[in-house]
């Protein structure tokens, strides 16, 4: 009887912080052969995890050239491989934004990228655009309406924020709301972070005119 199956194979890694499941992996096993009696041919199992792939790319200005996993994330690169430990690890599903970096211009979640997929691209990561200054106001605004706690979401907080105040205008705070609803703050302190979002772009609105 011939046939072909399937393994899931859970692959495991350790932190550097703690241990913890990383993912479940599916890897293809093809039993091929013919049945003999209770014998037949061995299983190949071939693992994606087992690739190397080298990619070249730009992180905040600087050119960088790097032989990655296959299936590492793109902030699982930047914090242990280029030591950039402002994009946070959450939820690991793209849903808290706690790994948000920007991505040729584009606002995305670090979890969801492969770093393989990043190969001739530019990445931002909240150290490059709070060093560039285009942060300044609004990392001032959020000390002074305390719209940062335990810091945690913060750096996506104030990457969105500066994503949405790059398209110009005051926006309402209904608007803000639904612009950083993709980041959650554990701290619950959205009031205050709405509040500093706005005061900048006013500020920035009354600067312009």
């Amino acid at each position: 009887m011939d046939g072909a199956r399937v393994l899931i194979v859970d692959v495991f890694e350790n932190d550097r912080s703690a241990p913890r499941k990383r993912s479940s992996v599916f890897a293809s096993a093809a039993l091929h052969g013919r049945w003999r009696g209770n014998e037949r041919a061995p299983p190949r199992l071939f693992c994606v995890t087992d690739h190397l792939l080298d990619i070249h790319l730009r992180v905040n200005g600087e050119a960088v050239r790097e032989r990655v996993a296959a299936r590492k994330t793109l902030v699982d690169f930047l914090r242990e491989d280029l030591g950039l430990t402002g994009s946070h690890v959450g939820c690991e599903q793209g849903v808290c934004g706690a790994c948000t970096v920007r991505l040729d211009g584009a606002v995305v979640r670090g979890c969801l990228v492969l770093a393989v997929q990043c190969d001739g691209a530019q990445v931002e990561t909240i150290e490059g655009l709070s060093d560039a200054g285009a942060l300044a106001d609004l990392q001032e605004a959020f000390i002074g309406r305390n719209a940062l706690q335990c810091g945690f979401c913060t750096p996506g907080m104030l990457i969105g924020a500066h994503d949405l105040l790059g398209r110009g205008g005051v926006p309402g705070r209904d608007a803000i709301r639904d612009h950083i609803c993709g980041n959650y703050c554990r701290c619950t302190g959205y009031q205050a972070i709405v509040d500093a979002i706005e005061s900048i772009a006013r500020a920035r609105a009354g600067k312009a005119s």
